[in-house]
């Protein structure tokens, strides 16, 4: 099961005078993990690179903001992926310290930087939700009010017409059981509608 992160952890090396500052986050999407690399461009100017990797799904993502190709970026991204994280950035700012470390070295230097951050962090499962829509009657609302409490699902909206239209959310590993357990308790008066 994917995991995520809590709260966001720091964790600095020194490696032959560069300094290594790392730095793992959950974040929502792309555009939240660029925005974020932008704040720590400005909170760090005097860096010399911010290099970081994105592991959310289909944005996936790696740079190496201008180190040698495929020694930072992508190897903070394997650290991501082994840890089976999912909607998390991790980041690398550096400040170099005069001597060259050769790809071996950087490569171990990104690594270490992101490893040790996760070391000290705290994973939380990812749990995918997934989006349901019905009609019913208004003599069963309460019946499917009180199954969606006990399923732990969120009311999104409850509309009263001719017939009550709800839209609810919860773990997609629930769905399935309660959708079967309203047909059953509903008597065949819930009409499911297409997920959006």
């Amino acid at each position: 099961m994917p995991h995520s992160l809590d709260a966001p952890v720091h964790a600095e090396l020194i490696i032959k005078k560069s300094r290594f500052i790392g730095c793992v986050e959950s974040v929502a999407d792309r555009a939240a993990a660029l925005a974020r690399v932008e704040q720590l461009r400005a909170e760090h100017p005097g860096a010399a690179h911010v290099c970081w990797a994105l592991m959310a799904g289909g944005q996936s993502a790696a740079n190496d903001d201008g180190e040698p190709g495929g020694t930072a970026g992508r190897p903070m991204l394997e650290v991501l992926r082994h840890q089976d994280l999912e909607g998390v950035l991790a980041t690398v700012v550096r400040y170099f310290g005069g001597v060259k470390l050769g790809a071996g070295g950087l490569v171990r230097a990104y690594t270490d930087a992101v490893a040790q951050a996760l070391l000290k962090a705290d994973k939380v499962p990812v749990i995918r939700l997934r989006t349901l829509r019905c009609t019913l009657p208004y003599a069963q609302e309460g019946l499917l009010r009180r199954e969606a409490d006990k399923a732990g699902a969120q009311l999104v909206d409850v509309a009263h017409g001719a017939l009550v239209e709800v839209t609810l959310r919860l773990p997609e590993s629930t769905a399935e059981s309660f959708v079967a357990l309203l047909n059953e308790a509903g008597q065949g008066r819930i009409g499911w509608l297409k997920e959006a």
